[in-house]
């Protein structure tokens, strides 16, 4: 039978210990995985591993032996409870031992469980557990984690009383990165929250959530943005000793510059152009960003985009023999005149 997009989830987090098996497929190696952890904890419990209740046979391992799956499906545990027989990383070319095995399940023998990557609609392990009365088969598909997943994942992490902004933030997390480095974050936001009753704010996502490439620039680009003139030479110095290099400082700057220019120009206004930025930006980053794009405004922040686009053109240039990072100072510090608070 074929679980749903909608449907699947619940059943990854309850599923039947009577069924037969259960294929998970689809081109997201890490999803997949993580669905396959969350089915096989919830079958076997938290002992299950520990009490040599699942089975674990990488495709390879299948191939050289096809009659293994069905000696471990049949095979008796020294301990009382649901088995699973696990195989992982399938293809279409181990389909004759699965669907032997599967065909020749029994009641309370171990449930198969098979992960495999992208498979056409026509393949025959895809269309046998599809067709199958006593087995699942579930598509994972390249999407961000939904609301009632993200509920779910916090619940199951102990967390509590996230307040709407905080949520917002997460939904938004949710979208921008990989899902096992989502649910680390929640990991370590949990920790965070450790003995904390109090409720999860965007400060506390901000402080878990992972670091940007851009991180280690921000100061020298917030005092650019916020026409600070006189601290950018202090700063300039700091960056010289850490190394940091003039095309990198102007391509941050320019990124910097374009996503509160995307902010100042959305139609919405400038607080839902910068809940549509990409990467997210989080708390007080975020709170910061807003009040830069409101001081500058689009016609401003257009300009600001020429100067840096003009300087990046003179660090690229054959000719150009002028000492960059002087070059870079010169042009951060014309930012920071544009526009006076």
């Amino acid at each position: 039978m074929k679980l749903s997009p909608r449907d699947a989830p619940g059943y990854f987090a309850r599923p039947e210990a009577a069924r037969a098996g259960l294929l998970i497929y689809g081109a997201d190696a890490m999803r997949i995985a993580l669905r396959r952890a969350e089915v096989i904890a919830a079958l076997v419990g938290p002992t299950g591993e520990e009490e040599m209740r699942v089975t674990r046979m990488p495709a390879g391992e299948l191939r050289k032996d096809p009659a293994r799956l069905n000696d471990a499906v049949k095979a008796a545990s020294f301990f009382p409870g649901p088995r699973v027989a696990f195989v992982e990383d399938a293809t279409e070319a181990l389909a004759a031992p699965i669907l032997a095995a599967l065909e020749d399940w029994r009641e309370g023998d171990a449930q198969i469980i098979v992960t495999a990557g992208q498979l056409k609609p026509t393949s025959k392990l895809r269309k046998t557990f599809e067709a199958h009365k006593n087995a699942y088969a579930a598509a994972i598909y390249d999407e961000p984690p939904s609301r009632a997943e993200i509920e779910a994942m916090l619940q199951k992490s102990g967390l509590k009383n996230i307040g709407q902004e905080a949520m917002r933030d997460l939904n938004d997390l949710g979208r921008a990165l990989d899902p096992g480095d989502f649910r680390q974050t929640v990991d370590k936001l949990a920790l965070y929250k450790l003995n904390d009753d109090g409720p999860v704010t965007p400060e506390d996502i901000a402080a878990c959530a992972p670091a940007s490439v851009e991180a280690d620039l921000d100061d020298i680009l917030h005092i650019v943005a916020e026409a600070r003139s006189g601290e950018i030479g202090p700063m300039m110095k700091q960056l010289r000793a850490q190394g940091v290099q003039p095309v990198g400082l102007v391509i941050a700057a320019s990124r910097h510059f374009r996503g509160l220019y995307t902010a100042a120009s959305d139609p919405g206004g400038v607080s839902q152009g910068i809940a549509r930025m990409r990467p997210p930006v989080f708390g007080p980053r975020r709170d910061r960003m807003q009040r830069q794009a409101q001081a500058w405004g689009a016609a401003n922040l257009q300009s600001a985009l020429g100067v840096l686009t003009e300087v990046d053109l003179t660090l690229r240039s054959a000719g150009q023999t002028a000492p960059q990072m002087a070059l870079v100072e010169r042009a951060l510090i014309r930012l920071a005149m544009m526009v006076r608070r």
